[in-house]
């Protein structure tokens, strides 16, 4: 296995770091498709184990006949069932989508909430799920850690943890306010194009010559 760093990186080079990924990309944006909040909850829940572009071919159907709770209850599970069939543990994932959106109807109005305690309160929803939909649709700077932002974090020093809790509150405690909004979006696309898992494209890396990485690519 590739040699990680443990090692939290300083406050200035996290600064420059995030400076540079600021002056790419500077509003980046998640890669699943959506039309409103209830939409980005269910195709967040819908990504567990499964690729962003996996989901996006499943829900662009699915979306365009049921977009709020009440019209995914109207389609039934074995409705959604044919439009996801295509994804990982998609039976699972349907009854929970099912459960979800009759929670929202009869207890919330049909609207999605904007606390992370009460969207985790629904089937299917994680903490990661939370902070996502609180993120892209909220506002709110809340760090999303997947396998990516895991992986970088550690990786480079940007967010090191043993587990993607400690991750999340290295993120929090350590990148710069003003790039609070964005850092999961930008670690996540890093992770996903340039460090990525078996052989990181350091070659292409902009963030090269700040990354204390040993086991750099040419």
């Amino acid at each position: 296995m590739s040699k990680q760093t443990s090692k939290q990186l300083d406050y200035n080079t996290l600064r420059q770091i995030f400076a540079r990924f600021h002056a790419q990309e500077p509003e980046p944006k998640g890669e699943l498709e959506h039309v409103n909040a209830y939409t980005l909850v269910v195709a967040v829940a819908l990504s567990a184990q499964a690729t962003d572009a996996g989901v996006n071919k499943a829900t662009r159907g699915l979306f365009k006949v049921a977009d709020t709770p009440q019209k995914m209850l109207d389609l039934g599970e074995e409705g959604l069932i044919e439009h996801i069939k295509t994804i990982g543990l998609y039976k699972q994932k349907a009854k929970n989508v099912m459960k979800m959106s009759r929670i929202l109807v009869e207890e919330y109005g049909g609207e999605v909430p904007s606390s992370r305690a009460a969207l985790q309160s629904l089937p299917g929803v994680g903490r990661k799920t939370a902070n996502v939909v609180l993120n892209m649709w909220w506002g709110v700077p809340a760090q999303a850690v997947d396998t990516h932002i895991f992986r970088v974090g550690n990786r480079t020093g940007i967010a090191p943890g043993k587990n993607v809790d400690v991750v999340e509150r290295a993120i929090e405690d350590n990148i710069p306010a003003e790039y609070q909004q964005h850092a999961h979006h930008w670690l996540i696309l890093h992770g996903r194009y340039v460090c990525k898992a078996r052989k990181p494209m350091c070659g292409n890396c902009i963030i090269r010559d700040l990354c204390p990485y040993e086991d750099k690519t040419l």
